[in-house]
């Protein structure tokens, strides 16, 4: 794969643009060893040498990009897959999805389908299919309906703050 003389730095560009995300992490991510040994190829003296290296790393790292063994994003889709996460609790990946000061606290939805159980408590199935379930006995004036926005945020002990149309919050938990 011959790569032209613009590739590179575009290559070297879109790196260090990536590199702040895992700074900003509580405990520093070690790149993947494709990455570290790119880098390393700005460390030889030699130009001829130093570009043979790019060439080479570059090559590996397209092959195991294209055997998926390592994977490139940007701060928007890690930013939406925060937002499809939210409400789950996972452990500390390394910042794959971004640092801490990225962390998603409240999203906004639409609810696509309401239903209520026999003690009286709300599952709501929003429009992305997230479900979430009503965890206290807080009593609604009016039955939710779909189409109804809602507002989730982070409550505490894991629990979250669900407000529909701006009315009475109730407090719900993420099921799937």
């Amino acid at each position: 794969m011959q790569l032209s003389r613009f590739a590179i730095p575009t290559l070297l560009i879109a790196f260090a643009l990536a590199a702040p995300t895992a700074a900003r992490d509580k405990e520093p991510s070690v790149a993947p060893a494709q990455i570290r040994e790119l880098y390393a190829c700005r460390d030889i003296g030699d130009a001829a040498q130093r570009l043979a290296c790019f060439d080479r790393e570059v090559g590996e790292l397209a092959a195991a990009d294209a055997a998926r063994e390592i994977t490139f994003t940007d701060r928007e889709t890690a930013r939406k897959a925060r937002r499809g996460l939210f409400g789950f609790s996972f452990p500390k990946l390394g910042g794959i999805f971004g640092g801490d000061e990225d962390e998603i606290k409240e999203i906004e939805t639409t609810i696509r389908a309401v239903s209520m159980n026999r003690s009286g408590l709300y599952t709501l199935i929003m429009e992305d299919d997230a479900v979430w379930t009503q965890i206290d006995t807080t009593r609604l004036p009016r039955q939710p309906k779909p189409g109804q926005k809602v507002k989730i945020k982070t409550a505490t002990m894991g629990s979250y703050f669900a407000t529909i149309d701006g009315g009475r919050t109730i407090r719900m938990k993420r099921d799937r």
